[in-house]
């Protein structure tokens, strides 16, 4: 074993770095992770096993972790094997088996065939209340889940589908239910309305209507006559205002002439998601004076390449912005002028766009701007001198540390410094054999 792992290995703090390198580590081989997972003093703080990428040997050895935390987390990995997640249906703790029911009703994730049925048969009543919740149980399911000895779990599968079918004698012994929860929840769903529903209103009564919210849908819906719809341009509402800006139908005249503010959050109509891949319209919408459109339409995934260079060198800052984020095609020249000035949260994930990697990068090596400096490990023609020259960086030194190419022996020696622990540990091309001297070294301490 190197020697001076060893002696570094003597100190608390990088022994504990190794571990936390490790746990970022994307090339982490199911042998070494599931060594990793011993470890009781391994930090669950940073709930590292929700977001890092799981295939299905990694999912099938999380889900029989020790550790009911870890447990827990693999529930939350969009990346975790849907099949292997099967197996916490049956896990000894109550609270692993709940959230694991709550992935259909609340996470939108896909349980596989069989395994309703085994939650239902939970003998935690909150687990088999979460599966009654669930969409799309079988007829077999639901049948199973209104005779539970519970209130709770007959009141929660209750639905006007299901009581559509249920035979007579199963609605009368729920009519006559013992438990108030069921008996209230079958009030409402069989409550008579003693008033009929309002006719629909015209398009008149909805452009005119005293509830602005109502004049808003109006002004926007393409089913509304423009003729009445322009009477809303002086509307005292600027929601309802902006609403009517945003019309297909409107000519640049009359778009131009009603006075209103862009929201934050522009929306997406319709027409220009239908319209966006077409070149002629596309490029007219972009050549709106509106602003309100030209955004929406920087945020479709993808574009022509000539509405793609006007949108690029559009004079609103918001416009260039959402181009960069929302549309894969956003030039290259742009992503990284963006990147390396924008203000708001999301900026650091423009390096995930398809056009920013690009040869040529590594000039920002010296940049004075920290975020160029760490888009210059984004060249993929550079070589290992590029990211060994930005090791000792204080802003990006990390991730220098951590990238594929970082020379194999400068790496080992990077292991040993408390300063760089962490990051070596995280690097892919670490060896697996001294990945379990890390382990090996952390656990003798």
């Amino acid at each position: 074993m190197n020697e001076a792992l060893k002696q570094a290995g003597a100190d608390e703090d990088v022994a504990r770095a190794w571990l936390r390198g490790l746990t970022c580590n994307p090339a982490l081989p199911g042998v070494v992770l599931r060594r990793l997972l011993e470890f009781e003093d391994l930090s669950t703080s940073p709930r590292w096993l929700t977001w890092r990428k799981l295939d299905a040997e990694a999912t099938a050895i999380v889900v029989t972790a020790a550790r009911r935390e870890f447990r827990l987390d693999v529930l939350e990995n969009a990346s975790a094997d849907v099949d292997e997640l099967a197996r916490l249906a049956h896990d000894e703790d109550p609270q692993v088996r709940l959230v694991y029911a709550a992935l259909l009703s609340e996470f939108g994730r896909r349980i596989p065939p069989g395994m309703p049925e085994v939650l239902a048969r939970d003998s935690d009543p909150k687990v088999r209340r979460t599966v009654a919740r669930c969409p799309g149980l079988t007829h077999a399911v639901q049948d199973r889940l209104v005779e539970d000895e519970h209130p709770g779990v007959r009141a929660a599968v209750l639905s006007p589908e299901l009581w559509e079918r249920l035979a007579p004698p199963v609605r009368e012994r729920l009519l006559d239910d013992p438990a108030p929860q069921v008996r209230e929840k079958l009030a409402e769903l069989l409550r008579v309305e003693v008033e009929k529903e309002p006719e629909a209103l015209t398009a008149r009564a909805r452009v005119t209507h005293a509830d602005p919210h109502v004049r808003r849908e109006a002004a926007g819906d393409p089913d509304v006559p423009l003729a009445l719809a322009l009477r809303l341009a002086h509307d005292p509402e600027g929601a309802a205002r902006f609403a009517l800006s945003m019309r297909e139908d409107l000519t640049e005249e009359q778009r131009a002439s009603i006075s209103c503010e862009i929201p934050p959050w522009v929306p997406e109509p319709r027409w220009i998601q239908d319209q966006a891949t077409e070149p002629e319209h596309a490029l007219r919408i972009a050549a709106s004076a509106h602003v309100g459109l030209r955004r929406a339409l920087a945020m479709q995934p993808h574009l022509p390449d000539d509405v793609v260079a006007r949108l690029a060198a559009d004079e609103d800052p918001e416009v260039r912005n959402l181009l960069c984020h929302h549309c894969q095609d956003a030039p290259h020249e742009l992503l990284v002028e963006v990147y390396a000035t924008a203000e708001d949260r999301s900026w650091s994930r423009l390096r995930g766009q398809p056009n920013f990697a690009r040869p040529g990068l590594a000039r920002f090596a010296d940049d004075p701007n920290p975020r160029l400096r760490h888009a210059a490990l984004d060249d993929p023609d550079a070589g290992p001198e590029l990211p060994l020259r930005l090791a000792d960086d204080p802003e990006v030194g990390e991730w220098a540390v951590r990238d594929p190419r970082f020379p194999a022996d400068e790496l080992l020696r990077r292991l040993t410094l408390p300063s760089s622990a962490r990051a070596a540990a995280a690097n892919p091309t670490l060896p697996p054999a001294v990945m379990h001297q890390l382990l090996d070294l952390a656990g003798d301490r």
